[in-house]
Protein backbone atom coordinates (compact mmCIF):
# COMPACT_ATOMS: atom_id res chain seq x y z
CA UNK A 1 0.00 0.00 0.00
CA UNK A 2 3.12 2.11 0.82
CA UNK A 3 3.71 2.26 -3.30
CA UNK A 4 0.55 3.02 -4.27
CA UNK A 5 -0.29 5.89 -1.82
CA UNK A 6 3.14 7.02 -2.24
CA UNK A 7 2.59 6.99 -6.25
CA UNK A 8 -1.04 8.15 -6.53
CA UNK A 9 -2.08 10.13 -3.39
CA UNK A 10 -0.01 13.50 -4.05
CA UNK A 11 -0.99 13.85 -7.46
CA UNK A 12 -4.77 13.45 -6.02
CA UNK A 13 -3.94 15.42 -3.80
CA UNK A 14 -2.69 18.34 -5.43
CA UNK A 15 -5.71 17.76 -7.92
CA UNK A 16 -8.17 18.25 -5.56
CA UNK A 17 -6.18 21.17 -3.97
CA UNK A 18 -6.70 23.04 -7.24
CA UNK A 19 -10.14 22.08 -8.09
CA UNK A 20 -11.45 22.92 -4.40
CA UNK A 21 -9.38 26.69 -4.61
CA UNK A 22 -6.67 25.42 -2.03
CA UNK A 23 -9.31 24.68 0.80
CA UNK A 24 -8.87 21.05 0.71
CA UNK A 25 -7.51 17.58 -0.27
CA UNK A 26 -8.56 13.81 -1.03
CA UNK A 27 -6.97 12.99 2.00
CA UNK A 28 -8.04 15.31 4.14
CA UNK A 29 -12.09 14.49 2.74
CA UNK A 30 -11.62 11.00 2.81
CA UNK A 31 -9.07 10.53 5.95
CA UNK A 32 -10.10 13.27 8.35
CA UNK A 33 -6.82 14.58 8.35
CA UNK A 34 -5.14 17.80 8.16
CA UNK A 35 -3.39 17.84 5.25
CA UNK A 36 -1.04 20.59 4.26
CA UNK A 37 0.48 21.90 1.20
CA UNK A 38 4.58 22.72 1.54
CA UNK A 39 6.57 24.28 -0.49
CA UNK A 40 10.09 24.17 0.04
CA UNK A 41 13.55 25.25 -1.90
CA UNK A 42 15.25 22.72 -3.66
CA UNK A 43 18.53 21.78 -2.16
CA UNK A 44 20.29 21.01 -5.41
CA UNK A 45 17.67 23.34 -7.90
CA UNK A 46 17.20 26.19 -6.03
CA UNK A 47 13.13 25.91 -7.51
CA UNK A 48 10.16 26.00 -5.15
CA UNK A 49 8.81 22.68 -4.85
CA UNK A 50 5.15 22.19 -3.39
CA UNK A 51 4.18 18.58 -1.39
CA UNK A 52 1.46 17.45 0.30
CA UNK A 53 2.27 16.26 3.84
CA UNK A 54 0.27 15.33 7.24
CA UNK A 55 0.39 18.61 9.38
CA UNK A 56 0.35 18.05 12.68
CA UNK A 57 -0.87 22.01 14.40
CA UNK A 58 0.33 22.97 17.64
CA UNK A 59 -0.42 26.76 18.22
CA UNK A 60 1.77 28.60 15.39
CA UNK A 61 3.69 25.60 15.27
CA UNK A 62 2.97 23.00 12.20
CA UNK A 63 4.62 19.68 13.05
CA UNK A 64 5.87 17.67 9.76
CA UNK A 65 6.71 13.10 10.06
CA UNK A 66 9.51 12.96 6.96
CA UNK A 67 7.96 9.03 6.68
CA UNK A 68 7.91 9.00 3.13
CA UNK A 69 5.69 6.11 3.59
CA UNK A 70 7.77 4.06 4.98
CA UNK A 71 10.48 4.03 2.31
CA UNK A 72 14.20 3.62 3.23
CA UNK A 73 15.16 7.25 2.31
CA UNK A 74 14.11 10.44 3.43
CA UNK A 75 11.31 12.46 1.36
CA UNK A 76 13.02 15.34 -1.04
CA UNK A 77 11.42 17.81 1.09
CA UNK A 78 13.35 16.72 4.23
CA UNK A 79 16.28 17.34 2.14
CA UNK A 80 15.09 20.96 0.53
CA UNK A 81 14.48 21.84 4.31
CA UNK A 82 18.09 20.90 5.69
CA UNK A 83 19.37 22.62 3.01
CA UNK A 84 17.11 25.81 3.33
CA UNK A 85 14.80 26.03 6.03
CA UNK A 86 12.71 28.86 5.38
CA UNK A 87 9.32 27.58 3.58
CA UNK A 88 5.82 28.57 3.54
CA UNK A 89 3.49 26.04 4.03
CA UNK A 90 -0.56 26.19 3.97
CA UNK A 91 -2.92 24.69 6.49
CA UNK A 92 -6.49 24.92 6.60
CA UNK A 93 -6.80 27.47 3.70
CA UNK A 94 -4.14 29.83 5.95
CA UNK A 95 -0.57 30.52 4.22
CA UNK A 96 2.07 30.93 6.45
CA UNK A 97 5.71 31.28 6.08
CA UNK A 98 7.82 29.11 8.38
CA UNK A 99 11.30 28.01 9.61
CA UNK A 100 11.89 24.18 10.30
CA UNK A 101 13.89 22.71 12.22
CA UNK A 102 14.71 19.04 13.58
CA UNK A 103 13.01 17.94 16.71
CA UNK A 104 14.94 15.33 18.86
CA UNK A 105 14.59 13.29 22.18
CA UNK A 106 11.59 13.51 24.02
CA UNK A 107 10.09 16.42 21.72
CA UNK A 108 10.71 14.02 18.66
CA UNK A 109 8.65 11.33 20.16
CA UNK A 110 6.02 13.35 21.48
CA UNK A 111 5.14 14.64 18.04
CA UNK A 112 5.98 11.26 16.63
CA UNK A 113 3.55 9.52 18.77
CA UNK A 114 0.93 11.91 18.11
CA UNK A 115 1.53 11.55 14.63
CA UNK A 116 0.65 8.03 14.98
CA UNK A 117 -2.62 8.74 16.72
CA UNK A 118 -3.67 10.62 13.76
CA UNK A 119 -2.62 8.61 11.34
CA UNK A 120 -1.60 4.89 12.60
CA UNK A 121 0.35 3.99 9.34
CA UNK A 122 3.24 5.95 11.28
CA UNK A 123 3.49 2.77 13.17
CA UNK A 124 4.02 0.14 10.32
CA UNK A 125 6.14 3.46 8.28
CA UNK A 126 8.98 3.45 11.39
CA UNK A 127 9.52 -0.52 11.63
CA UNK A 128 9.44 -0.69 7.42
CA UNK A 129 11.78 2.34 7.20
CA UNK A 130 14.66 1.10 8.48
CA UNK A 131 15.86 4.48 9.65
CA UNK A 132 15.16 7.01 12.00
CA UNK A 133 12.42 8.87 10.74
CA UNK A 134 12.42 12.76 10.94
CA UNK A 135 10.41 15.16 12.54
CA UNK A 136 10.48 18.36 12.03
CA UNK A 137 9.10 21.26 13.76
CA UNK A 138 7.73 24.59 11.30
CA UNK A 139 7.68 27.72 13.34
CA UNK A 140 6.44 30.84 12.24
CA UNK A 141 9.28 32.95 10.23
Amino acid sequence: MAWLYGHIQEPLDRFVYRRTSGKTTLTSWLGDVEVAMLTTTGAKTGRERTHVVLGLVNGDRVVVVASNFGRPHHPAWYHNLRGNPRASIVIGGVSREVIAHELHGEQRERYYQRGIDIYPGFTHYRRRAHRRIPVLALDPA
